[in-house]
């Protein structure tokens, strides 16, 4: 595919070479043209000589772009990609048959200079372009895309489409575009998960079932035999946390507002609450949480699913400390760019950090710690597995911690990003969340808080 996208790319760029030295030579003929009329009484027949075979070179020469174009222009008909090319005004110049099917593009010709928007109302593309254009960058984004049509009785076969479109500064402001249809891949992505979310529903029920059966067989056998029972519910339990796990994440992606019940939070008290149900785990390593934030934070989002991140983050953390560490978590109010219409403005934004003394990520780990099941390198496989025959009751984790937290996170409007800390050389998980002005609460409500 990015050879295929380079090709593409390459071949953009030729028709924009091919535009602009029509340009340049049309300027030269001008100029050429404009010396001959004002001194035509002193040019020589030599000149004139000169003059006609230079003519004929430069008519040579644009047959030959001519050619090329038109082999060009064949090329990006066959292409697996759709393109389209504006000039400096946003006016469509070319677009291939592909462009034309997925745009919707029927009121064009080529040769016939239409303004894009009127052809495609895609506010997203026209904000690509611009930015393109301005930036001189080549830019990448990704939309869900409207197509409309005029024929109202065939406005009902028509489907949104999600699009990813490649954007290219060309010569004299002119900008070209690929478009690829994402679509097929997010229809086969929707079914997978339902297929599998089906699943973990039927899953369910056995698997509870199964646990209670090993819950009375432990009580009435002996040991040796009550280990193996053990072990056998300890898995059991990962199964259904796993089930569990899938089940909440296949929700926030299918409604991920609607899912959240907002409501006004104390940050320190939360987090602290958190501190608190993992302390069990804590103690025996003796590791302390070390919270600082500017002053009270009161934060409107949706404590339960923040509950769910802080746990996931600093049991991650605990598992992954040294003896007698701090993990902290440190909360900044920021003031964040809100870019809208190409008019920049501010917004209220909480930044939480929250720093371990661990490991950290390697490398290899840092692109995927987000992705579903990705569990990491070995080595902190068998330094979980260590910890968690140490904790009472703890299996494994799914796989799906980080992936949960990454969609609470997004489904508030914020931003999760890991990497590793500079200084203590642990994990680094940062964490953007808009609102949370630092306003005190007032003293009534800590007390009934309390």
């Amino acid at each position: 595919m990015t050879t295929i996208l380079a090709f593409l790319l390459g071949l953009a760029l030729g028709l924009g070479f091919y535009f602009w030295q029509q340009h340049q030579l049309h300027r030269q003929l001008e100029k050429i043209l404009g010396a001959l009329h004002k001194d035509s009484s002193n040019i020589s027949l030599n000149i004139m000589s000169r003059l006609r075979r230079g003519v004929a070179l430069a008519n040579e020469h644009q047959e030959k772009l001519e050619k090329e174009l038109q082999i060009w222009q064949q090329l990006l008909q066959v292409a697996p990609l759709a393109y389209l090319q504006v000039d400096e005004e946003n006016q469509l110049l070319w677009c291939n048959e592909q462009a034309r099917q997925l745009l919707q593009i029927d009121r064009w010709e080529t040769g016939i200079l239409r303004l894009l928007l009127e052809l495609v109302r895609s506010y997203e593309l026209d904000q690509l372009i611009e930015t393109t254009r301005r930036q001189q960058e080549p830019m990448e984004d990704e939309w869900v895309f409207h197509p409309t049509c005029a024929d109202g009785a065939a406005m009902g076969k028509l489907h949104s489409l999600t699009l990813r479109a490649y954007s290219w500064p060309l010569p004299e402001r002119q900008v070209g575009v690929f478009l690829e249809n994402r679509q097929p891949i997010v229809d086969i992505t929707q079914s997978r998960n339902q297929w599998i979310s089906d699943l973990a529903h039927e899953l369910r029920t056995p698997l509870t079932s199964i646990r209670l059966v090993a819950e009375v067989l432990h009580k009435r056998l002996e040991p040796p035999a009550t280990g193996w029972v053990e072990q056998m519910l300890r898995e059991n339990d990962r199964l259904i946390n796993l089930v569990q796990d899938w089940l909440e994440l296949t929700q926030m992606e299918k409604n991920p507002s609607t899912s959240l019940t907002y409501q006004n939070l104390e940050l320190r008290s939360l987090v602290e609450s958190v501190w608190q149900s993992l302390e069990p785990l804590a103690q025996p390593r003796q590791l302390r949480l070390v919270y600082s934030e500017p002053n009270s934070i009161c934060l409107r989002a949706d404590q339960s699913r923040l509950t769910q991140v802080f746990l996931n983050l600093l049991d991650n953390s605990i598992k992954r400390s040294p003896q007698q560490a701090a993990i902290r978590v440190e909360v900044t109010h920021l003031e964040v760019a809100d870019r809208v219409s190409d008019e920049t403005s501010t917004q209220s934004a909480l930044q939480i950090d929250v720093i371990d003394s661990g490991t950290g990520f390697s490398e290899a780990d840092l692109p995927h710690v987000f992705e579903r099941f990705y569990r990491g390198d070995a080595s902190r496989h068998r330094q979980q597995s260590a910890s968690d025959v140490e904790g009472v009751g703890r299996s494994q984790g799914s796989g799906l911690g980080l992936s949960i937290v990454q969609e609470i996170i997004q489904a508030h409007g914020g931003t999760i990003q890991g990497r590793n800390h500079p200084e203590t050389g642990g994990a680094w998980l940062q964490i953007v969340l808009p609102g949370g002005e630092p306003l005190p609460i007032p003293k009534q409500q800590m007390t009934n808080d309390k």
